[in-house]
């Protein structure tokens, strides 16, 4: 038989359960349009209890950005086996799921304090960056890139970030299209950038040694080859 009463939370549980509760809402609508109320609501408790906890929604917001930073690092970790283009698909798969899960505030999540003048967001959303590039080069062998290589993931990094905002403004794409279309984007990224650096043609060279005929990078070749361009 239940009585009815709550159970009272401890400082640090109840710190995370309105850090979920924000980032949940952060993720549905812009931080903007979310306000104390709106979190205190959502948590069952009062206006005052939140202020408790946080001083105000710029530092919940930061703590939200900060959760939701460090899942979607998660996203970009893959073990080093098999061919790269199967590894960077199933990267491309968590990382669209992660997208979709956050939904219409993902762009505010991801463009982290300009929505509400956060530097502090801001350099979050940067470490989230960087530890995705960090992952890519991890995956093709290379400590410590030249500047044209390291250009080549950054690049890549953002096109994924555009491509997916863009998605999520009408999804007008399959998703699962898009995953492929950004593994063939890193290789034509790479391709085009070997033409005039050594490092990043050898890292062409390798991986594509390394390809299976049904991986996506083999699909991308033969589809080069189909169009007299392979």
């Amino acid at each position: 038989m239940t009585t009815g009463v709550r159970r009272r939370m401890g400082v640090e549980e109840r710190r995370q359960q309105l850090i979920a509760v924000a980032l949940d809402l952060f993720s549905r609508r812009s931080p903007s349009e979310v306000s104390i109320d709106d979190i205190a609501a959502a948590a069952g408790i009062s206006r005052p209890l939140v202020y408790h906890y946080f001083p105000g929604k710029h530092s919940l917001y930061e703590a939200a950005v900060r959760r939701a930073a460090d899942e979607l690092s998660r996203r970009f970790v893959e073990p080093a086996e098999g061919p790269l283009g199967a590894r960077l698909l199933r990267v491309m798969g968590r990382y669209f799921d992660f997208v979709d899960e956050h939904g219409p505030g993902f762009s505010a999540l991801l463009r982290g304090g300009t929505a509400v003048g956060s530097p502090e967001a801001d350099a979050v959303v940067d470490e989230v960056r960087d530890a995705a590039c960090e992952q890519v080069l991890r995956h093709l062998e290379i400590a410590s890139p030249g500047p044209r290589l390291a250009l080549v993931v950054r690049a890549w990094v953002g096109l994924a970030e555009t491509t997916a905002l863009t998605w999520l403004e009408g999804r007008a794409i399959p998703r699962g299209e898009l995953e492929v279309q950004l593994v063939h984007d890193f290789m034509a990224l790479a391709v085009v950038t070997s033409a005039t650096d050594p490092e990043t043609r050898d890292v062409v060279l390798r991986v594509i040694g390394q390809e299976p005929q049904d991986s996506p990078f083999g699909d991308l070749i033969r589809h080069l080859e189909s169009l007299g361009l392979g």
